[in-house]
């Protein structure tokens, strides 16, 4: 191998290597667990019994946060025909963004997946407190909304937001994505077959382009479209904020999340209290 590289080295060059479909899961940390629900509603919201149509009203709010934003910004919002995959329902429209030079959501696809939530059931025995409920945490059905972004920095992404408390949300990018905004912004020429760079004018600058992906961009990212997109609370209903455990998550991601006074279709001023939204791997 050695005679290999001492022959053959002027001919040899370094191929990049890179993340290609990355999937992060984010938790709003403040609302993960019954006690946190308990505490949120009564001690913050001031709601002295938890009930079901407490529950759905926090969805309900969001969904129409969601609708009104998709108007508001003229952007598609619709379940998908069956048997279409997502991808092939917004790819011409993705195109046109891109040829564009069109940043934001392009696209808002629903779906009923399964997902955690929290129910609230009535104790089967007498109570000194009228108020008490048994509130439990369990996966359900419930509509997920897929918002299909055009970012800058990260290329084309999506972020899939739970539509029911604790409002869990996914993020899922492509290295590839981030290296073709990068070599597009520095003015290299490439060829790009489908998820692969078959050429490239400076291959030195795709190297160093594909070494620049790396966790903080990805927070940055994640964050920022996490703020605009996913449900936001006022300061006065900001959750408490609670330390992320495990090496792999991301405690910092702050982003403000939904009061039920909020305009709809209106981005939440960046001055509210930050609710804290930990992302895993």
């Amino acid at each position: 191998m050695q005679l290999f590289l001492k022959l053959f080295e002027p001919y040899l060059q370094w191929f990049y290597h890179c993340f290609d479909r990355i999937v992060i899961n984010g938790h709003l940390l403040g609302l993960m667990r019954e006690a946190q629900i308990v505490y949120f509603f009564r001690n913050v919201c001031g709601h002295p019994k938890i009930t079901k149509e407490l529950l759905r009203q926090r969805s309900k709010d969001y969904k129409t946060w969601v609708e009104q934003f998709a108007r508001n910004h003229q952007v598609p919002l619709e379940w998908p025909p069956p048997k279409v995959r997502h991808e092939d329902l917004v790819a011409s429209r993705q195109h046109r963004c891109l040829q564009a030079g069109q940043f934001g959501v392009y696209y808002i696809i629903k779906s009923r997946e399964q997902g955690w939530t929290f129910r609230v059931f009535q104790p089967k025995f007498p109570s000194a407190d009228p108020n008490y409920q048994i509130v439990r945490k369990q996966r359900s059905l419930y509509t997920h909304f897929y918002f299909y972004i055009v970012d800058p920095v990260a290329g084309p992404m999506v972020l899939r937001v739970g539509s029911f408390l604790p409002f869990s949300v996914t993020a899922y990018l492509n290295g590839h994505n981030f290296i073709e905004r990068k070599l597009a912004r520095q003015g290299v020429k490439f060829v790009k077959d489908d998820n692969r760079f078959v050429s490239v004018a400076d291959p030195a600058k795709l190297q160093a382009a594909a070494d620049r992906l790396d966790a903080k961009t990805l927070q940055q990212r994640i964050d920022y479209w996490t703020f605009i997109v996913a449900p936001k609370f006022s300061a006065k209903s900001a959750p408490p904020a609670v330390g992320c455990t495990g090496s792999t998550s991301w405690n910092k991601l702050n982003t403000a999340a939904i009061s039920s006074s909020s305009v709809p279709g209106r981005f939440a001023p960046f001055s509210s209290a930050p609710a804290n939204w930990g992302f895993t791997c």
